[in-house]
């Protein structure tokens, strides 16, 4: 049997916004609701489960694949919100993108801080679904 990741636990202040806040720059559907939590489902699967925290959230690091032109829209949906972004996870490089292994990347901070990242082709240049 394959490992998948099923789901992911995102503390965070407000989990309905935080949650809204991701979903709408990845231009995914409407978070869901299970238990406590608010559900932003991922086009492989997974999904990450917002939480609110109970105190200051600890900022977390999540990445995205995505294709050439969801890179193109998501960016776009960054400048048009005016939010800062970084071609590095660093935060040194700010309102470029990085070319790393051939392709494209971007880091943006979300309401909590944590550090989210969308890249069109993994570490190390390997093979991906995305084809």
């Amino acid at each position: 049997m394959a490992v998948e990741l099923n789901h992911t636990i995102v503390n965070c202040s407000d989990k309905e916004a935080s949650a809204r806040f991701l979903a709408g720059l990845l231009g995914l559907g409407e978070p869901g609701s299970y238990g406590p939590f608010a559900v932003v489902q991922l086009g492989n699967g997974a999904s990450l489960d917002f939480a609110d925290a109970h105190g200051q959230p600890h900022r977390q690091h999540y990445a995205f694949l995505v294709t050439e032109d969801e890179f193109d829209q998501i960016h776009a949906r960054i400048v048009e919100q005016g939010l800062t972004y970084w071609a590095d996870p660093f935060h040194r490089r700010e309102a470029e993108i990085n070319t790393n292994d051939g392709g494209r990347g971007l880091y943006w901070d979300d309401p909590d801080g944590h550090n989210l990242e969308i890249l069109t082709v993994p570490y190390g240049g390997w093979p991906s679904a995305q084809g």
